[in-house]
């Protein structure tokens, strides 16, 4: 009888070295299924301490209403009008990038800063606001900023949210503008840096800078939405300090003057540009100071009792 011990063996063998090697396999799926991905391991930028003259007054239950004297340049003419400046902290759903309405530990502390101008152009009003909500722990771009602009020939609405690349949408009544949806790469914000202002000035960007200018300069000047080649300096005398923007290629300068001492108000600014049409477009000087601010729940102060809060804002 023919022995069928090494049919036995082989197949005995054949079937271990399947166990064995398909058991590694499969658990180097596992393991690789289990290893954070690229953009996991990438560690967090650091949380800025939060020091209690900030907590005392930012998180005293009040916003921060501050009112200005406006001097717009809008079609190659200066207009009188007035600027708001609401600065407030809320909590801040990242993923849906809303306020939050309930506490949670994934919520982003942000400092919130709505900021309007309203001035007329002859006949008609134009009414601006933009807003940015960065985060109080200044380690990372704003999470989102979005701007409005609403004015008699028609209006227009932007936005830019902060996910793995800056998301940026936008609808215009003009040709060529009317709806706009792409990504571009990260880069410094100007409308983020009225919030880091407040914040960590000692921080801000200096030097040679790539620069997104702000929303409501690019709408209304009907430039591509880029970031652009700046230079960014800061300067301080008599507990003012200045912090300049200026981009060669927009012929635009940006002069924000803020205090000094926390909670490093800001002052009133100062923009120059070309305003107006063609050939005919000159450079103006747009310009805003400081007339009153105050610390209050503005959002119940609603009633018509409440009317002479505008007035002692000069508004």
């Amino acid at each position: 009888m023919k022995s069928v011990l090494p049919t036995f063996t082989t197949t005995f063998l054949y079937l271990l070295l399947v166990l064995v090697f398909g058991c590694k396999q499969e658990n180097n799926t596992e393991t690789s299924a289990e290893l954070p991905s690229k953009k996991e391991m990438e560690p967090e930028a650091p949380k800025r301490p939060i020091s209690d003259n900030f907590k005392e007054y930012w998180y005293s239950g009040e916003a921060e209403i501050t009112s200005y004297q406006l001097k717009q340049a809008r079609y190659g003419e200066l207009r009188d009008g007035n600027a708001v400046m609401i600065y407030v902290t809320e909590p801040f759903l990242a993923k849906e990038q809303v306020k939050a309405n309930n506490s949670n530990p994934d919520n982003v502390s942000v400092l919130k800063l709505n900021a309007t101008k309203n001035f007329l152009t002859g006949i008609y009003p134009y009414s601006i606001m933009s807003s940015t909500f960065y985060p109080v722990y200044d380690n990372q771009h704003a999470l989102k900023t979005s701007l409005s602009v609403q004015e008699w020939c028609g209006h227009v609405y932007s936005q830019l949210n902060n996910r793995e690349m800056f998301e940026f949408m936008s609808h215009s009544y003009f040709e060529g503008e009317a709806d706009q949806n792409f990504t571009m790469d990260k880069a410094a914000l100007e409308n983020e840096i009225w919030t880091k202002i407040r914040i960590a000035p000692e921080n801000l960007p200096v030097g040679d800078v790539t620069m997104i200018p702000s929303l409501e300069f690019l709408r209304l000047r009907h430039q591509e939405i880029k970031a652009y080649q700046a230079t960014a300096e800061i300067a301080s005398k008599d507990g003012i300090t200045t912090y300049s923007i200026s981009y060669p290629e927009l012929e635009r300068n940006l002069m924000i003057h803020f205090t000094s001492e926390f909670p490093f108000s800001i002052e009133g600014w100062t923009e120059e540009f070309k305003s107006g049409f063609g050939a005919n477009a000159k450079t103006l000087t747009s310009t805003a100071s400081k007339i009153k601010t105050l610390k209050t729940a503005y959002w119940q102060q609603n009633g018509n009792n409440d009317l002479v809060l505008r007035d002692s804002l000069g508004l």
